[in-house]
């Protein structure tokens, strides 16, 4: 998917290529997001849970219902690109993209 939505967001990284995998606990996804400057982009609400209770950084942001196939979770990404890069410049911890 990070070839789909490089062109927007070229400094994007999957948790992989940062030596951390899929099964990596959240609350070291998000210490390591924290200290790099990074927003979580995810369909685990668990993260919903970190964010709201301890704030930013890092922002959040969750493909709601993500139960769609890659292809269509980029297409959101680029739909919402506007609304991603003014949710960086904002105080809100949570924003919620929904499939197009």
């Amino acid at each position: 998917m990070l070839e789909a939505i490089h062109d927007f967001f070229p400094e994007s990284v999957h948790v992989t290529q940062v030596d951390l995998s899929s099964g990596t606990p959240d609350q070291k996804i998000w210490a390591y997001a924290q200290q790099k400057g990074f927003a979580i982009l995810t369909a685990d609400t668990d993260f919903v849970t970190l964010a709201n209770t301890l704030g930013p950084p890092p922002k959040v942001i969750l493909l709601e219902n993500c139960d769609y196939p890659t292809n269509v979770a980029a297409q959101a990404i680029r739909a919402n690109a506007r609304h991603i890069s003014e949710f960086e410049h904002s105080h809100d911890p949570l924003l919620i993209l929904r499939k197009p």
